[in-house]
């Protein structure tokens, strides 16, 4: 698939989940890529626990692989959750620095947490405040990510943001969701870590967890 790429192979006797993370670590990786689940026929090597492993303790931005297998000239569809948190924009940068087929697209989603909104209900200034943050924030996801040549809509939707994501590009059939592997806690935003870990465990396709400061 990529006759100019340098592929090593390498094998260890460790725990599976341990040995990606040092290995990862030591090789200074952009990205480390696991199945959801491994073949028991070959000894399980990477186990949907194994994979959730490597997601919530690696130092790297981490994909986890699944769903359906298309040929590589085929357009993709990219589900990507933003928040204007460094996780969120280092994912939206994540999309635009690779090459995509063409006629891929991207939804970009901004989720105003459920319980936060309700919270809210009683001063109707800071309630519009927060949705015309989101949408800022997605409009300038959008824009960034129309330069690099992708089929771009966006969302802004009032729920729990894992399910909201799940949801979202499950309807779309999206081949994968990009997110960030932290969110905004000062403002109790909607992509905390718990979230990528949900979304990752749950997701019918594809998920990368994009970390920044590699």
């Amino acid at each position: 698939s990529f006759p100019a790429w340098k592929v090593q192979p390498e094998a260890y006797g460790e725990s599976p989940a341990w040995a990606i993370i040092r290995k990862a670590d030591e090789w200074k990786a952009d990205l480390v890529v696991v199945g959801s689940h491994g073949r028991s026929a070959f000894g399980r090597l990477i186990l949907g626990s194994v994979s959730q492993k490597v997601v919530t303790e690696a130092s790297r931005s981490v994909r986890v692989g699944r769903g359906r297998v298309l040929p590589s000239n085929s357009p993709v569809r990219i589900v990507i959750g933003v928040d204007g948190s460094p996780g969120a924009e280092a994912a939206v940068r994540a999309v635009t620095g690779r090459s995509w087929p063409a006629s891929s697209e991207v939804r970009v989603i901004g989720v105003l947490d459920s319980m936060m909104v309700t919270a809210m209900e009683q001063n109707e200034e800071v309630d519009q405040d927060e949705w015309a943050w989101a949408r800022k924030r997605v409009e300038a996801s959008e824009e960034t990510l129309r330069v690099s040549g992708l089929i771009v809509s966006s969302v802004v939707k009032e729920g729990g943001p894992k399910q909201v994501l799940i949801d979202e590009a499950e309807q779309w059939e999206a081949d994968c969701i990009f997110v960030g592997a932290r969110g905004l806690r000062s403002f109790e935003r909607f992509l905390l870590g718990s979230v990528s870990t949900a979304v990752v465990a749950r997701a019918h396709c594809s998920v990368e967890v994009v970390r920044t400061g590699q």
